[in-house]
């Protein structure tokens, strides 16, 4: 979830490359797939070239997140420090777009009058026509309607970059959690139809992909319509992709635990390409917080799910979210959270002291724990885990691991970069003729966030 703010300056008609710097904050949805779809469409539809180089950019890309209020303010304060840009180009545009914009709709040129053009996450498609608008009209565009799917049925085939890819199979969320804004800001759930999803994945096979992850707010949730119309569940659609050609890794995130069902655990038995790692957002470990956060589920019935699906993948890695000081947590609360961590062994966790969110009930909600105390429960929260990451790292010494290698590695020539199975990084002695290859490596250290490896032949 996120929003996106794109600057666009018109340039002189004398020039003939437009190019433009794309920067992304927030979740995969919004990090991967949205901006990476913003690119293709504005490369196809206005013949711009993506540039590294923001000096050189016709068109400024700002894709961020507005899950929590300080993401919404930076939102505004990047918003700000362009403005003396604009004033000193005139013929800049500027175009607030995502989940901000579907939160804020009109407000955001009331807020920021040198906004030009407004768009939704559901309205990316119409960012060219709408921009254009903006020129023919001299009038200000806002458009952050939520038309079902109507987006995929716009862009362009995807492009992939690497051998690894994301493909969105699904919008939008209709479990109305008490803190979340996500319903609001990009609809309810509205899943893509099988036939799509699978096209998709198959035309990134064909560019040389070998690792896709499936994107949704919910993905478990979906439910899309089959080739003889009738829906199709998420471990269907897990059976599909397995098959396609090309395909050596499935990834998903994110979901949700009222939707995980036996169907998909029983996936994990059957599919060996699905990844040994799931991303199971808990939020809380204290029965009374979770019915506050309308969850939908105890902490029994989660750590069902999880004796489940370790019963067909013993050593699959768990990572999950946490919220620490939801109004009205108690201490007693926070330590039922400690218990789960322990008895769970959470490899890792997107853990966020809570943020009220407009137009929520939890915002609502009397919240009268000081932030140092927040803050402290956090700390603490984030060493558990780490410690158990560490554990799980250790136990992987001297083992061999197929990974997918990504590039080089940022700590100097000579090492390249790869991922895990359990979504670990591994750094090791190669040469780039291994990019984008899947190869083994014998795990030989164990750094703070990476793994240290060598090739095995």
């Amino acid at each position: 979830m996120g929003v996106s703010i794109i600057f666009l300056l018109f340039p002189d008609r004398t020039v003939t490359t437009k190019k433009m710097f794309l920067r992304s904050f927030g979740c995969q949805m919004n990090n991967d797939y949205d901006t990476a779809r913003i690119s293709d469409l504005l490369s196809k539809e206005m013949g711009y070239e993506r540039t590294d180089d923001l000096s050189q950019a016709d068109l400024v890309v700002m894709n961020t997140c507005s899950i929590r209020e300080k993401s919404q303010e930076k939102t505004f304060s990047d918003l700000g420090r362009i403005r003396d840009m604009k004033k000193e180009r005139p013929g800049m545009m500027i175009a607030v777009g995502g989940c901000v914009a579907s939160q804020e709709g009109e407000n955001v040129v009331k807020r920021a009058p040198y906004v030009d053009v407004v768009f939704g996450p559901q309205t990316l498609h119409r960012l060219p026509e709408m921009l254009q608008k903006r020129v023919e009209t001299n009038t200000p565009q806002v458009d952050v309607s939520f038309p079902e799917i109507e987006k995929f049925d716009h862009l362009p085939a995807p492009k992939a970059d690497g051998a690894a890819a994301f493909v969105s199979i699904m919008e939008g969320c209709s479990k109305y959690c008490s803190y979340c804004v996500v319903p609001y800001t990009r609809g309810e759930e509205i899943s893509r139809p099988l036939v799509d999803v699978l096209l998709e994945v198959a035309q990134l096979a064909d560019q040389g992909v070998k690792e896709v992850t499936l994107l949704g707010q919910n993905v478990n949730a979906y439910l899309g319509a089959g080739p003889d119309g009738n829906p199709v569940d998420f471990a269907v659609l897990l059976d599909y992709v397995s098959e396609i050609e090309g395909i050596e890794r499935i990834r998903y995130t994110t979901n949700h635990p009222r939707e995980f069902s036996q169907r998909l655990i029983d996936a994990y038995a059957r599919l060996p390409k699905l990844v040994n790692h799931v991303h199971l957002p808990v939020q809380a470990g204290s029965d009374r917080v979770l019915a506050a956060m309308k969850r939908g589920y105890t902490v029994l019935e989660y750590k069902s799910i999880i004796c489940r699906l370790r019963a067909v993948r013993p050593d699959i890695a768990i990572a999950t979210d946490f919220i620490v000081g939801f109004p009205g947590e108690t201490e007693a609360d926070f330590e039922e959270t400690m218990k789960l961590i322990e008895e769970i062994g959470f490899d890792a966790s997107f853990s966020f002291v809570f943020s009220p969110r407009p137009g929520t009930p939890a915002a609502r909600m009397v919240d009268d724990t000081p932030y140092e105390v927040k803050s402290a429960r956090l700390q603490r929260l984030q060493a558990a885990i780490d410690a158990n990451a560490t554990r799980i790292s250790e136990a992987m010494l001297g083992t061999e691991q197929r990974v997918l290698v990504l590039g080089p590695a940022s700590r100097g020539e000579g090492f390249m970069m790869a991922r895990t199975d359990n979504n670990r990084i591994v750094n090791f002695p190669g040469d780039e003729s291994l990019k984008d290859k899947m190869v083994k490596v014998r795990i030989t250290k164990v750094n703070t966030h990476t793994l240290g490896g060598e090739l095995v032949a």
